[in-house]
Formats: C-alpha cells, structure tokens, sequence
C-alpha cells in the first residue's frame, strides 16, 4: 500500500484535512506545535497511508518535531506528498514547498484557508502556481471539508500524481558544487534524491549529515561545501552558503507571488487585527485574559456544571444505587458482594463520576479558546512575563494542556526549539492543575466555599502557576545556566470554531477521565474497599480496625502539623500517585458516604476551611501521578530529571501546606 505524507507549517489546517480524509481523528489545536509525531491513517478511498508529519517551517529541524519530519522524509522516503499551505500567509509557506519540490517526489499542493484569504482581499490564481510549480494545485478549507473530495480524487491512483520536474538555478559556483556532491553520491545506494540531499547537506541540515555519515566518509562533501562557501566569499558577497541558496528561493518566491497574488482588494484592517488591538493589548490584555478565565470558571462550577453534577449524583446514589440494592438482593448475592458492589464500587467510582458534566464544560470552553485562535495571543501576552522567569511565550501552550492532563503536555514540550525550555517545561507541569485533580478541588469548595467556588478553584489553578514560575526562575538560574531562550510562534487568524471540531476535541480531552474511571479508579476503588474491610484481626472489621486505618496511621503523624493528620487523610494520598482522582473515591469509601452529600456533610466535620486550602495545596502540589512519572522518563530520557521531579514536588508540597495552616492559625483563622 502506498504512502503520503502531508507536509505543511505549523497551523495550516493539515491534521483538519488529515482527519477529513482518513475519518480519523487527531488532536487539532490552533496554534503552532500540537502534532509532535507523525501519525498514519487509511484513506477513505483505500488508496493508501496518509502520514501527518509535524508542522515544521523548513526542513533544516530547530526542535524535536520539526526533526521527525526531516528525518521521515531522509528514511523512508514516501511515494507522495501533499503539503499544505495557507492561501492568507503564502509567501512565508513557499519556503517549505521549494524544498518538497526539489525532493522530486511526485506531489499535490492544498491550497489551503482561500476563505480567510478572500476574506482579507486576497485572491490567489491556483492556475499561475501550477504553471510556476509544475503540480497540481487545489484550493481547500479544511476545516469545513471543502476540496477534500477533489484531493481523494486524485490521490485515488498516486502513480497518476505527475512527478515533479522543478530545478531552480542556484547560480554557477552553487550549481557546480552541487554536481560534484551528486557525483559522489551516486556510489550509495538507497538514498533520496541526490540533489535534494546536495543542497541540505550544503545548508548544514543536521539529520541529513547524520544520514550520510552512516553510509559514506563525509570528509569529501564537506571540502566541497566549504570550497563553494570560499568561493562565494571570494566574489565579496556577504552571505553564507546557507543564506545564498535561502536567498534565491526567496528571490524565486517573491516573483511567484508576484505573478499568483492579486492584493489590490486588500483590506487595510480585518476583524483579526481589530481583536489584536484589544485583546493583546499591552496593559489590557493580560486582566482581559483573566476576566475570561473567571467566567471559564464561574460558568464551569456554579452556572451551569454545578446543577448538572446535581443531576448525576442524585442518578447515581438514587435510582443506580436502589436498582443495584434489588438485583443484589433478588440474586440473594452474599454481604461481601453486595458491599464491595454498593460500597467500592458504586460508591467509590460513582463518587467520581459526579464530576464528569464539570469536567466536560471546562474541556469545553478551553476547546473553544484554542480553536478561536485566542490562546495563541496568550502565548504571547506571557511571553515577557515568563521570559523574566527564565522561559518563553511558547511554553505557555504545554501549560495549558496540563489543565487537561499532565501527559500529553509533556509530549507536546517536545515542540519547545531549545533543550533548556524543554527540560524546564517538562519539569515544571505536574504543577498544573490537571482534571484528575479537579474532583479534590469541587468536593472542598463546595463544602466550605459554596459561594466562591469558582474563586477557590480557580486559585489552585493560579496557585500551580504561580509556582511553576517562581520554581522556573530558580531552576533557569542555578540549574541550567548561560542557555539562552527564542520565541517563535504563529498567530492565527480569529476564527469561529465548528461545532463538530469542538465536539471531538472535547471528547478527545475529557474520554481519558472516562477511560480511568473503568481502569485505575474502578481498581484503586476495589482494593481500597478491601483494605478497609479487612484487617489484622480478619474480615469485616471496624473502620479503625482496617488495614487501611493501620496504614494511613503510619502517615498521620507528618501530616499533622499540615491540618490533616487524620488516618483517613493519609489513606488517600498514596494511592492518589497511581490516579490522583483515586483521592475523592478513597475518600468515599473510607466515609460510606451515600451521595456527594453524605460526603460532603462527613469531610465538613473533619476539616476545617484552612485545613481544607491545606489539603487542596497538598494535592495540587505532591508527586506527579504514575502516568506522568512514566511519560517524564521517557522525554526526559534520566532517572536523575525523574527522581528530581518527584522529590521537589514532595518537598514543594509539604512546605506550602506547611506555610498555609501554620500561618493561618497565627492570623486567627481558622
């Protein structure tokens, strides 16, 4: 079966058109660096894999995704490429598809966003970058499906694509040196176009020397490349080789456009540069930011989540729980089935899923700023802020994909150029807050902060961040020292986002919750429920009695000096390390609470509004889960990084919830 792969800069719409063409979906995001890896998918004509490589402005890799295109394109060599570019911004996109060109694959270019572009008085002629390119252009809006059609219809046979036949003139001393390279590589086999690799080896890429190093002895290329550079220098012309062959593509792409753009139609400002002026402007961008998030919030947590978790708990402990109780006794199931089912089970999971509406809104809303191409702008509005801590603008998006889960914002550092800001940011997002997290902060705020919750869920948020930036600064100053740190990252236009994109992109977010809820939370619910029916002195003991209560009791003792020395605070915290959502169905068996609020009338009588913060700090703040341990080894590639993470977010943890309760109680709170 043959192979495409689809190539394009960051936030051209490609994984939009990835998932029209392959009825798969991957996670779309509107700005620059969400697809870190290649990800395969069948045409829906079974013509073939579609490929979707990571969006990468050039071939020559800055960072780690741009470095899997190049490297994918040097090893396994695809029989076809589409790239993708945007109709609005085409002259910065033609880089990229010079450089496809000259890797001589047959090829199809997406004319990609001709909507926005037509929008802003821009009119592209498909037919003059057909007659300049020599492929087959089609104009395409991806994201609403529009030419997708067309583009199955042509990739129905990839050996009807016509092969490209695109040189351009590099000027004499290029061309020669590019000859004498070709020569040399004819005596390898196996390798791409020898063209195409001449003039990556000349423009220093990393990933094709690296290739070329394995196969042959480099030495000869190398003098050839320095001789053409020599030789440039001697015709007093102040560039490097690399800059001479980027300036004659660009010296080519200018009269391209020239010949393909109609910009007479041109309006002076669209909608996107007048939300700019408000939205990203300089001392009203940043409380505008935060009044959105307040809103998030409220509307996530009072407004309209809080009725419908309502709605649920009361399912779940009344008609779930009643129907459970009957078919149990009419199968005349013995007590410990009928408990571990009602008590651990039900009880235990059912007491997490009451947070499912919640959790879904906010993914939802967060869905919608991504989407709308806001949360780009706030990339930018961080930048100046987090670069006094040590890092950049572009770390920000990891960041906010840490609120959904801490796992794939990992993954998605690996778009952050420089090692020192990924290092940073992949140390630093356990400290947001993520949805597992959520449950412990909704359980509290409802019991002692009924009238704010929004407000008191929404500083643990500000709370990780805060550390985050506080513990970048230290780490920036004495852990990774004289790195220096750029910021590059693309700003979409606006953008009402479809229904259907939001609607998968908040199932994409929100299905892991879901997920865990029949794995990991419905085991840590049955062993935890067996550890408090059973103890030293056999089966069905006292609650004191338990193994549980045996264990937490080894806890207790550090636990107290941060308001919540209790054996039952101290169950909840270690198997909160497999799944932090574990803590609120912990916390459920351990209280046999009915509903939510039996539980919340039990957690009321044992802490205290300031012992409460403490807790929520503590949970916000102590070892990452085992997922997100797993995935820090992994990008980190050190047990060092991964033992350091888990020990000062320990330490961190203990130390705040310190801090909090003990310099509460000397302000007389209580």
């Amino acid at each position: 079966m043959s192979s495409i792969a689809l190539v394009g800069n960051p936030n051209t719409g490609k994984t939009s058109l990835f998932n029209t063409l392959t009825s798969s979906y991957e996670y779309v995001g509107n700005w620059a660096g969400v697809t870190v890896e290649k990800k395969v998918g069948s045409l829906k004509n079974g013509a073939g894999k579609l490929i979707d490589l990571p969006g990468i402005y050039s071939l020559h890799p800055l960072s780690r995704d741009e470095g899997v295109a190049a490297q994918y394109l040097v090893e396994e060599t695809p029989e076809a490429l589409i790239n993708i570019v945007d109709a609005s911004q085409l002259e910065r996109n033609l880089l990229l598809t010079l450089q496809l060109l000259e890797y001589g694959k047959p090829m199809l270019l997406g004319l990609n966003m001709v909507d926005v572009a037509n929008a802003r008085g821009i009119h592209v002629s498909p037919e003059a970058l057909e007659s300049r390119l020599g492929i087959k252009v089609l104009p395409l809006v991806a994201r609403t499906g529009k030419g997708s059609a067309q583009v199955l219809s042509v990739l129905q046979q990839t050996s009807d694509i016509p092969a490209v036949n695109f040189k351009l003139d590099y000027g004499e001393l290029t061309e020669e040196a590019i000859a004498s390279i070709e020569k040399e590589l004819r005596s390898v086999q196996g390798l791409p176009n020898h063209r195409w690799l001449a003039l990556q080896l000349m423009e220093q890429n990393p990933v094709v020397l690296e290739l070329l190093s394995k196969r042959m002895d480099t030495s000869r290329l190398l003098v050839i490349c320095d001789n053409c550079q020599s030789a440039l220098q001697s015709r007093k012309l102040a560039l490097t080789l690399p800059q001479w062959i980027r300036s004659t593509r660009m010296d080519y792409i200018r009269s391209l456009c020239q010949a393909a753009i109609d910009t007479s139609s041109l309006k002076p400002h669209n909608l996107t540069e007048r939300l700019d002026a408000v939205l990203t402007h300089r001392y009203l961008g940043l409380p505008l930011f935060i009044f959105f998030m307040y809103v998030m919030f409220k509307t996530t947590f009072e407004w309209v989540g809080a009725p419908l978790s309502d709605l649920l708990d009361g399912f779940i402990a009344g008609p779930l729980s009643d129907g459970a109780n009957s078919l149990l006794n009419t199968i005349g199931a013995s007590g410990f089935t009928h408990a571990l089912i009602i008590d651990g089970i039900i009880g235990g999971v059912g007491g997490v899923l009451v947070f499912v509406p919640q959790i879904f809104i906010l993914f939802l809303m967060i869905s919608f700023l991504e989407d709308s191409g806001y949360m780009a702008r706030v990339c930018l509005l961080m930048d100046s802020t987090m670069e006094r801590m040590g890092l950049n603008g572009k770390a920000f998006i990891p960041f906010i994909i840490g609120f959904g889960c801490n796992v794939p914002a990992i993954m998605a550092a690996r778009s952050i150029e420089q090692p020192k800001d990924r290092m940073l940011t992949t140390l630093l997002l356990p400290l947001m807050s993520c949805s597992a997290r959520l449950p412990v902060y909704l359980l509290f705020a409802a019991v002692f902060f009924p009238q704010r919750q929004a407000v008191a869920v929404l500083s643990m948020y500000v709370l990780g961040v805060v550390f985050a930036l506080i513990l970048c600064k230290l780490f920036s100053k004495h852990l990774f020292k004289n790195e220096s740190s750029v910021f590059i990252i693309e700003l979409p236009p606006y953008r009402m986002p479809q229904f259907k994109t939001l609607g998968r992109s908040t199932w994409e977010k929100s299905k892991g919750f879901l997920r865990k809820a029949g794995t990991i939370i419905l085991a840590g619910s049955v062993i935890i429920w067996l550890m408090t029916y059973a103890g030293p002195g056999g089966l069905d003991v006292a609650m004191d009695d338990s193994f549980l209560a045996k264990f937490g009791g080894l806890i207790a003792p550090l636990l107290a000096p941060l308001g919540f020395g209790t054996w039952q605070a101290g169950s909840t915290l270690v198997p909160g390390f497999l799944a932090k959502e574990v803590v609120v169905s912990t916390m459920n068996i351990i209280y046999h609470a009915p509903d939510a609020a039996g539980l919340e009338s039990q957690i009321s009588q044992v802490f205290t509004p300031l012992s409460s913060i403490s807790f929520m700090a503590f949970i916000l703040l102590y070892i990452p889960c085992l997922a997100t341990v797993g995935v820090i080894k992994k990008e980190t590639a050190s047990w060092k990084w991964t033992l350091f993470s888990m020990g000062y977010s320990l330490v961190l943890a203990y130390i705040v919830s310190l801090l909090i309760f003990q310099g509460g109680r000397l302000l007389g709170w209580s």
